[in-house]
């Protein structure tokens, strides 16, 4: 057996900075101030706390409920939370993890390792999405060791296990009520209420297995617009705000009860080009790509908040960025000619080309409401194909709607916004979006070199090898302009002096946790 603790996330740049850094709660007095509790203000993003169902159970994880048998620290790393380690087999197929001992759920239910397996069984049960992790075997019991056995071997099965599809809930719990009342979890809160788009209220678990938790009570408030976001902030109607934007700092400079914090971001911002339709045409494609002056809207509509697009995988991440070849750099010129020699053509002087065949060009782009830079992309980008000739019409949807849309295929574009080092590696975010036979690849993309690759990255172990099989799939995913890569956002966390103990982390999971505190 050899002994694996996983790998950190390998970073090329990553920053932190805090307006004035906060540390853990210490020794002080940890009272909420007259009595008050803490309240946060996110986007809306969850229509049911279903751990199970399209993503929720990042909501779920990130409000301080669910937890995983692996987590990520602080510098991107896979370390231990529900199992206490975990070592792989000779042969890289069977992963044994440790349970911890003494852990109890919410509701005083303890932890044992055949609740872990149930658990983990229902997720890949009840999500299509489990299957583009690992290929699971089987799941068995032997003492206070849960065994996974793969299909073939898999370097980022502890990874994989520390996303919130995979953390552990209370299977002898009534689990009919998880969508409502929220799951039976091991975290330092519990849902005491749950109402969509308007807020979840948390409470103390007082069975928390690892430290005391600091507060009563705490009320994840969803504000989805960002200006009412940031004044809700500065009224004192919620003491910490997700998800503001670079333009928001200066509404607090020169404001000392106001801390910042900032991460260059893990995440990529990108729209899916479906092939199902006229987008099936490389050249259309490529003239759509070639159009956006990414460059803009990552240094003036986003003031300096994004690094512009062009790969699968940011910057931030060591996987070859600047050695790869952007032949659909922007260049509205080279788009317009590739749009003749293709046979689009403005019949009708209306200042759009219609389609080789004759037929209307009019293209759906899907967008959703959670996140203020999706809609500046998506405007931007509208205006730029306009300018060589492409009619772009926008769908603004709230994020439960683009999910259906997405997963049923009905778009012709739909913008999207995800952490590409969900398991501390990109080989998962490669092969949910650009594998043939991934079930939320929607788009008909379907190239089989990219399969193989991305099929033999699963298996391998090495690091450099797996290096250099992440830049070649990203090449060819470029070549193909099988999507369009918008930009990878700073992450901003804005809170008062009083909340200590918070910060960012670079996967974004963990928002509340037993070490925040509201003095």
């Amino acid at each position: 057996m050899k002994k694996w603790l996983g790998r950190g996330i390998k970073l090329a740049l990553l920053v932190l900075t805090v307006g004035s850094l906060t540390g853990c709660g210490g020794d002080e007095d940890t009272a909420s101030p007259e009595g008050k509790d803490l309240t946060i203000g996110v986007t809306s993003f969850a229509d049911t706390l279903e751990p199970t169902e399209q993503y929720f159970g990042w909501v779920v994880t990130r409000y301080g409920v669910g937890e995983t048998l692996a987590k990520f620290d602080e510098e991107g790393k896979i370390v231990p939370s529900l199992a206490e380690e975990w070592t792989v087999s000779d042969d890289n197929l069977t992963w044994n993890f440790k349970i911890r001992p003494e852990v109890k759920f919410s509701n005083g239910t303890e932890l044992t390792p055949e609740i872990v397996k149930a658990s983990l069984e229902r997720s890949f049960e009840l999500n299509p999405r489990s299957e583009t992790f690992f290929k699971l075997d089987s799941i068995t019991v032997d003492g206070d060791t849960v065994s996974i056995k793969t299909e073939v071997p898999s370097a980022v099965v502890p990874g994989s296990l520390a996303d919130p599809l995979f953390l552990i809930v209370d299977t002898t719990a009534d689990t009919s009520k998880f969508a409502s009342d929220g799951p039976i979890c091991t975290g330092p809160y519990a849902v005491e209420s749950f109402n969509p788009t308007v807020d979840c209220v948390l409470v103390k678990n007082e069975h928390y297995w690892d430290g005391e938790v600091p507060m009563e009570k705490v009320t994840m408030k969803c504000i989805d617009d960002q200006a009412t976001r940031s004044m809700a902030l500065q009224n004192g109607e919620i003491q910490v705000a997700y998800n503001l934007k670079t333009e928001n700092a200066k509404e607090f400079e020169g404001n000392p009860e106001i801390k910042m914090q900032d991460l260059d971001s893990l995440r990529s911002t990108y729209a899916f080009m479906n092939q199902n339709g006229p987008l099936k045409d490389l050249a259309l494609r490529q003239a759509m790509i070639r159009s956006l002056d990414r460059e803009t809207y990552a240094e003036k509509l986003l003031q300096g908040g994004a690094t512009p697009g062009k790969a699968p995988i940011p910057p931030t991440l060591d996987f070859g960025f600047d050695e790869l070849v952007d032949e659909n750099a922007f260049d509205p010129e080279s788009a317009k000619e590739l749009l003749a020699e293709a046979g689009y053509e403005d019949k009708d002087g209306d200042g759009f080309v219609e389609q080789p065949n004759g037929d209307p060009l009019d293209l759906e782009f899907v967008i959703y409401t959670s996140r203020e830079e999706l809609n500046i992309y998506a405007q931007a980008a509208q205006a730029n194909m306009k300018d060589v000739g492409i009619k772009v019409t926008l769908n603004t949807v709230s994020y439960e709607t683009s999910m259906d849309l997405r997963d049923s295929g009905s778009f012709d574009m739909l913008i999207w916004n995800v952490l590409v080092a969900n398991t501390g590696d990109p080989e998962n975010y490669l092969r949910d979006n650009w594998h043939s036979e991934s079930p939320t690849n929607v788009n008909d993309y379907n190239n089989p070199k990219v399969d193989e690759l991305i099929d033999q990255l699963t298996t391998t172990f090495d690091e450099n090898e797996r290096r250099d099989l992440d830049i070649e799939i990203q090449q060819m995913i470029m070549d193909d302009a099988a999507t369009m890569f918008f930009g990878y956002e700073t992450t901003y966390l804005f809170h008062t002096d009083q909340v200590k103990g918070i910060q960012l982390y670079p996967v974004d999971y963990y928002w509340l946790t037993k070490d925040v505190t509201f003095e």
